[in-house]
C-alpha cells in the first residue's frame, strides 16, 4: 500500500516538474483591437511557449503551412525544447480575405514579437523566422521584401535568419488562383520573393523535400532562387534538399536541420 501511495506521489510530483519546465501563453491579439473586423479580431493572435527560467533567450517566430487557406497556430510539439521562446502566429486566410492581408498580418505578428517579445524572456537580437510551406513562404517574404517590417518601422536587417521549410519563392499559388492562373504557371511578381534577389540579406537557410516528392516544383525554385542569389553576390544563403522526404514528411527532419543551423548560427563571433 505504501509503494502504491509512493508511486502515485512521484508520478504527481514529475507532473509538477514537467509543467513547471515551461508555460504557454495563448491567443495573444498582435493587432491594437479597436477596428470592427469580427474575423481580424479573432484570427490575429499568436501563441507563445516559453521555457522555465527564460532569460535572454532567442526566439524562432513561426508561421503555420496549409496553403494560404488552412491551418492553425498551434505550436508543433516538435518545436518545443528548453533553449528557444516559440511564438506561432495565426493570420488570416483565403478565400475570406486576399492578397496581400496575409503577409501585412505577419508582418505585424513579428513586429508584436520585437516589441514586446522581452517581458517574455526573449532577445530579440536572435530572432528567428521560420514557417512550413505557405508559413515558410510569409517569412520569406519579410526577409526579402523589407517594405513589409519598414510600414512597422522595423528593419529586416533585425532578423538574424530565416529558415523557411519547403516555402514558395515565386508568387505563391493560391495568389496566383485569385487572379485565375494555374499552378504549374509561374509567376514572379510584387508576391514573390524571387522578386527581390539581392546581395545583403539576414542569413537565409532554405530547406526541402526531395525533388522527386516534393509539391510542384517547389525543389526546384528554391534551387534557382538561391542560384540567382550567389549569382547576385550573397554570401547569407544556402539550400539543403532532404532526400526521400516529401512536401508533408520534410517537417519533422525539417525542424531539426532547422535547430543545428540556428546552433551554428549563435555560436559564430560577429
Amino acid at each position: 500500500m505504501r509503494m502504491k501511495y509512493l508511486l502515485i506521489f512521484l508520478c504527481v510530483l514529475y507532473s509538477n516538474i514537467t509543467i513547471a519546465q515551461k508555460r504557454e501563453v495563448l491567443n495573444v491579439p498582435y493587432y491594437i483591437q479597436n477596428d470592427n473586423d469580427p474575423y481580424k479580431q479573432s484570427q490575429c493572435k499568436l501563441d507563445i511557449y516559453i521555457p522555465n527560467n527564460s532569460k535572454d533567450l532567442p526566439v524562432i517566430v513561426w508561421f503555420h503551412g496549409g496553403g494560404l487557406t488552412a491551418g492553425t497556430k498551434a505550436i508543433p510539439e516538435e518545436l518545443k525544447n528548453d533553449k528557444f521562446i516559440i511564438v506561432s502566429a495565426a493570420y488570416r486566410l483565403s478565400p475570406k480575405v486576399q492578397s496581400p492581408t496575409f503577409i501585412e498580418d505577419a508582418a505585424a505578428s513579428v513586429t508584436w514579437v520585437f516589441n514586446n517579445i522581452q517581458q517574455y524572456g526573449g532577445d530579440t537580437s536572435k530572432l528567428f523566422l521560420s514557417g512550413h510551406s505557405a508559413g515558410g513562404y510569409l517569412a520569406m517574404m519579410l526577409t526579402m521584401d523589407e517594405s513589409w517590417l519598414a510600414k512597422h518601422n522595423i528593419s529586416n536587417n533585425k532578423i538574424k535568419a530565416c529558415i523557411p521549410l519547403s516555402p514558395q519563392v515565386i508568387t505563391h499559388f493560391t495568389i496566383r488562383a485569385e487572379n485565375n492562373i494555374k499552378d504549374i504557371q509561374p509567376v514572379i511578381d510584387q508576391y514573390a520573393p524571387m522578386n527581390f534577389i539581392k546581395a545583403n540579406t539576414p542569413i537565409i537557410i532554405d530547406i526541402t523535400g526531395d525533388r522527386e516528392l516534393e509539391l510542384l516544383g517547389r525543389y526546384e525554385e528554391n534551387a534557382y532562387f538561391v542560384r540567382m542569389m550567389k549569382l547576385a553576390g550573397n554570401k547569407n544563403i544556402s539550400l539543403f534538399e532532404l532526400q526521400g522526404f516529401s512536401h508533408g514528411s520534410m517537417n519533422l527532419p525539417g525542424i531539426h536541420l532547422m535547430y543545428q543551423e540556428i546552433d551554428k548560427i549563435l555560436k559564430r563571433k560577429n
